[in-house]
């Protein structure tokens, strides 16, 4: 792939109508012109859009007034205290008129990875088609053929990794190289160095903005793009754990090994610990940082089973075997019955 497919007014329109509802919702102060005008005026605008959109793909430069993201802080629980930075999570926004250029993209670079059958099957974050609930039933449907494999002695274990801030880690040289790989040249790979490279955020508090910090790694988040060019980054990472015959499944950064086995034995841990060593090594040369402390094991099995011996090593720490572990939103039991799950929900209905 050496050059993007330039576009017309009616794609742009498209894009417009598609882009400006969200933009009412999360407003960036970088875009002079309101929110409300842009929906007012979409169809004279989509011209002047057009040839913007056209002149970046065309060049392979994004424009780099459009780098800059604000950060916005805002406290995750309503209960928790507001004097604790810690309990801030990071909100940014990013402005309109890149979203509008990232979303062209995403829709030649996702054409581009369907017909190149390019991202790894067990990945389910950010497809078309897929989802946390496709992700969660392929992932429990495999656990269950793994049961109803052998007899009633066979256990399976299931590794929960845990990434700590992955999206703001990825190498941007690693991930060219990536596209390059993955066969794009000229503009292309141009336009997405220029996309990634030079950027910048600014925190916003109340009516004061900081200075404008620069940014050296990861994926712009708030963006449209981000999540595909991560799905790409991560793509190694399925071929490395199979090559252990240990079943993986993915949803963006999160990230679950299974294996299973007739029995407990010293063997079965022996091979997890050798591929979540390999995938540790893998993360690390990656930029990306595992977090054992945060990692929990699964131990599912058609009857009670205690697991005596089967807790897994990762660069020295234990990880804890559990009876229950929240996947995706939903808490999965060792019997897998999701009794616990419909429990919760229930208690949430009345409470």
């Amino acid at each position: 792939m050496d050059c993007f497919q330039l576009v017309q007014p009616e794609d742009v329109d498209k894009v417009l109508g598609e882009d400006v509802d969200k933009v009412l919702a999360t407003p960036c102060i970088l875009d002079s012109c309101p929110s409300w005008l842009i929906k007012e005026t979409r169809g004279g605008l989509a011209e002047w859009v057009k040839v913007v959109v056209n002149a970046s793909l065309r060049e392979g430069i994004f424009p780099a007034s459009l780098k800059l993201a604000v950060i916005k802080p805002l406290l995750k629980k309503p209960s928790l205290d507001p004097t604790q930075l810690d309990n801030f999570g990071p909100i940014s926004n990013l402005p309109f008129l890149g979203k509008v250029m990232e979303r062209v993209v995403a829709a030649q670079l996702q054409a581009f990875l369907e017909d190149t059958n390019f991202l790894d099957p067990p990945q389910s974050g950010f497809r078309p088609g897929h989802g946390t609930e496709t992700a969660l039933v392929t992932l429990v449907d495999d656990l269950h053929r793994e049961l109803d494999r052998g007899s009633v002695s066979v256990l399976v274990l299931m590794v929960l990794l845990d990434l700590s801030a992955a999206f703001d880690t990825v190498d941007h040289g690693i991930l060219l190289g990536r596209f390059a790989g993955m066969g794009f040249r000229g503009t292309v790979l141009q336009w997405l160095r220029s996309f990634l490279e030079g950027r910048s955020q600014t925190v916003s508090l109340g009516d004061t903005c900081s200075a404008p910090q620069p940014l050296s790694c990861g994926v712009p988040q708030g963006s449209v793009l981000s999540p595909m060019l991560f799905n790409i980054y991560m793509k190694p990472l399925g071929e490395i754990i199979r090559s252990f015959w240990v079943r993986c499944h993915l949803y963006a950064d999160d990230v679950q090994l299974c294996n299973s086995f007739p029995s407990v034995t010293k063997e079965a841990v022996q091979v997890l610990n050798r591929c979540l060593a390999t995938v540790s090594d893998w993360m690390r040369a990656n930029k990306l940082k595992l977090n054992p402390d945060k990692m929990e094991v699964l131990l599912i099995s058609r009857r009670a089973e205690q697991g005596i011996g089967l807790q897994p090593v990762l660069d020295g720490v234990a990880l804890p075997l559990k009876t229950q572990v929240h996947n995706l939103g939903v808490l999965l039991d060792s019997l897998l019955s999701l009794e616990p799950q419909v429990s919760a929900v229930a208690r949430g209905a009345f409470a």
